[in-house]
């Protein structure tokens, strides 16, 4: 006797809720008008890389710095003795080169009202076309210290803007992690601003001892911390995707924040205090 199989109705299959779509930000509105990162330069591949990139139609007329030994003013120890800057094309040809800011273009220098304040530090002052550009800045003779390199926009009328900024070096711990300052002026409204910690990917691109697992804090410039992140995924993750410019590394580190006309500061530390090479970003978005 075959006995009576009592068959259940299948349980409909769940619809997928839909991803939460990106809230919208208002359109920016500031420009970036001054860059700027201090670490510790190191030599060989460890000194201070900083990348920028001017975008738009116009030429840009920029003021690059190479800041050490006025540092010990503000109280940092082992400041940069004799910082030497070279600037670099996008084909990563030099296109000039500067040891001691007074040596050449003293007087123009001078009349930006932004010359360096030892004859030690270097700086260059270029009208740029529209491409990317690195700012390389090491000791001279091989030596090693805490270096600032900086970069100013002195053509904010013209029709293109410094749309993104990047530094990268070795990150230690305590006082020598690597900080990014930016500042947004030119402008009354606010701004959307993508910033990045990068250290796991570095490897990708041959870089060695890639910081295994940064971290990213953003402050306004009363120190007062805005946001925070470790990694990237466990907040903001459709809002950065939708961006284009998310992280390859689910270590990596990410903040999307709409700011106000202002100075910002952007530190990117080792979990646990780790050190290792890494790469801190910040885009101007639309």
């Amino acid at each position: 006797m075959i006995g009576s199989v009592t068959v259940s109705a299948p349980s409909p299959t769940p619809t997928p809720s839909p991803s939460p779509s990106p809230t919208p930000r208002p359109p920016s509105e500031a420009q970036l008008l001054n860059i700027s990162t201090r670490m510790r330069v190191q030599t060989g591949d460890n000194v201070l890389i900083g990348g920028f990139i001017i975008t738009g139609n116009d030429a840009k007329k920029v003021l690059l710095r190479a800041i050490g030994p006025s540092l010990t003013q503000f109280g940092v120890v082992d400041a940069l003795a004799d910082p030497v800057l070279e600037l670099h094309g996008s084909d990563g040809s030099v296109i000039t080169s500067n040891d001691n800011w007074k040596e050449t273009q003293e007087s123009e220098i001078d009349a930006t009202g932004l010359a360096p304040t030892e004859d030690a530090e270097s700086a260059i002052l270029m009208t740029l076309a529209p491409d990317a550009y690195t700012a390389i800045v090491s000791g001279k003779d091989g030596t090693s210290g805490v270096g600032l390199v900086e970069g100013y926009d002195l053509d904010q009328a013209a029709d293109s803007q410094l749309g993104n900024i990047s530094t990268r070096g070795f990150v230690e711990t305590g006082s020598n992690v690597m900080i990014g300052g930016f500042i947004l002026g030119n402008g009354t409204g606010t701004t959307n601003i993508l910033a990045r910690a990068i250290g796991p990917s570095l490897g990708l691109v041959g870089v060695n001892g890639a910081l295994a697992d940064p971290t990213l804090e953003l402050h306004d410039a009363n120190g007062a911390l805005i946001m925070s992140n470790d990694n990237w995924k466990e907040s903001q993750q459709a809002e950065i995707e939708a961006t284009g410019l998310a992280p390859q590394d689910d270590l990596e580190s990410a903040l999307l924040v709409t700011v106000a006309t202002d100075a910002y500061t952007a530190i990117v530390a080792g979990k646990d205090g780790g050190t290792g090479v890494a790469l801190v970003e910040v885009y101007r978005l639309p």
